[in-house]
């Protein structure tokens, strides 16, 4: 039953989708992409009453805002979203897509220092509207978003987003906590904490750096962040990655989190995107990251996804991380990067996101919330997992792209 719904799905949004589309699962791509343009209002709402201010001048003193809507906010995960809508409107050759991340980055920069303005210490500053974007505390707060701004700045070139871009590239270089050996880690949840998270909050921006630079020492510290990671982080026998290693007690965390492992491939393969091809560390660079392919290509379940614990079957079926995989795989056979026979791994991937996660109107279920670290699989297993949330829908619009991709130099 699942099966015709997706395929009347398919015959649908092909149908929908600007008169001549005869890929489905270009449409389907559109159809998220579409989705997300549609629900983007760059509007405030009032936190009490509810009350829409279309614009931040509008908003009475004493009246405190959130934002109407989860894409206009700024932070990582609209950072990845951002770079996937550039680069839909590239592969699509439709300014539709690429103008969302431009209109995105214009209003947070059009609007910030009002709330800046405002702000006051009584409570975090990632609970104020653009808070993020003024007060740098950790890589959240400006890699991924930094790195969509580079892109943003390479169409538009804003003197002020060159501002931010310097501004993003002096705190992870020169501001970040490192371990004495140059890795990046947080104060948080302890002392000197790596997040794996993380290889995905610095090593996108940097490789952009070192392409709009033409700077080596961007390239070298995110391949230093790639190798001391994988240190750091590695599982030989599981060859999986943790989600966290505790500088303190010189021990790793509990679990093979799906998400971090998403993301630590995705920043990989940033890298390679960017990295020069002459580059002598290119090569051990790539047997790194086939390394983790072929690692988690063993814990695909029977319908093509993967688990929120990746070694724990029984834990549920999880989008984003399974999106993330998809996308890296086959962006990894697009490329050349790797054997084109493991190409089936995405395959499979992308046919159970289809079947089982994508939903008729465009959506995507089954989305880890942000997710903190914890020493008990428990928190891991009982994370909510929402549709619509913001971390997958990046990936999954990636995914799509490097999917139709695959199946055009397959002749299918």
């Amino acid at each position: 039953m699942q099966r015709l719904i997706i395929l009347i799905f398919c015959s649908l949004v092909v149908i929908q989708v600007s008169g001549q589309i005869k890929n489905p699962d270009e449409a389907i791509v559109r159809t998220i992409a579409d989705r997300i343009i549609e629900n983007t209002t760059f509007a405030y709402r009032d936190a009490v009453s509810g009350k829409i201010f279309q614009n931040a001048n509008e908003i009475p003193e004493n009246v405190e805002v959130r934002f109407a809507d989860h894409f206009t906010e700024w932070g990582y995960t609209l950072g990845v979203l951002n770079m996937a809508m550039i680069n839909l409107g590239a592969f699509l050759k439709d300014e539709k897509y690429t103008n969302h991340p431009i209109k995105h980055v214009a209003n947070g920069m059009e609007n910030y220092e009002f709330f800046q303005k405002r702000f006051k210490n009584d409570r975090p500053h990632y609970r104020w509207p653009y808070g993020q974007l003024w007060a740098m505390k950790e890589l959240d707060d400006c890699g991924a978003m930094g790195a969509s701004v580079i892109e943003v700045n390479n169409i538009v070139n804003n003197k002020q987003y060159r501002d931010y871009i310097d501004k993003s590239a002096n705190h992870i270089m020169k501001v970040q906590d490192r371990l004495p050996d140059g890795t990046l880690v947080r104060k948080g949840p302890h002392e000197m904490t790596l997040w794996a998270d993380d290889l995905y909050m610095c090593v996108p921006f940097l490789a952009r750096m070192g392409n709009l630079t033409g700077d080596k020492k961007y390239f070298d510290d995110a391949l230093k962040q790639v190798f001391n990671f994988t240190n750091y982080l590695w599982h030989p026998g599981k060859e999986l990655y943790y989600h966290c290693y505790y500088s303190d007690l010189d021990r790793n965390g509990v679990a093979h989190w799906g998400r971090c492992n998403g993301w630590i491939m995705m920043a990989q393969v940033h890298l390679m995107n960017f990295l020069p091809k002459d580059h002598p560390q290119r090569e051990t660079l790539l047997k790194n990251l086939e390394r983790q392919i072929l690692g988690i290509a063993k814990y695909q379940n029977g319908d093509g996804l993967w688990h929120q614990v990746l070694d724990k079957p029984d834990s549920y079926t999880e989008s984003s991380c399974t999106a993330m995989f998809v996308y890296s795989i086959a962006r990894a056979v697009n490329e050349g990067w790797i054997d084109k026979r493991y190409a089936t791994i995405a395959l499979r991937g992308w046919d159970g996101l289809k079947e089982h996660k994508i939903t008729v109107d465009g959506n995507l279920k089954d989305i880890c919330v942000g997710t903190g670290i914890e020493d008990n699989l428990v928190f891991y297993y009982n994370r909510p997992a929402r549709t619509g949330e913001t971390h997958g829908l990046g990936a999954i619009i990636d995914a799509g792209i490097e999917i139709v991709k695959l199946k055009k130099s397959m002749g299918r």
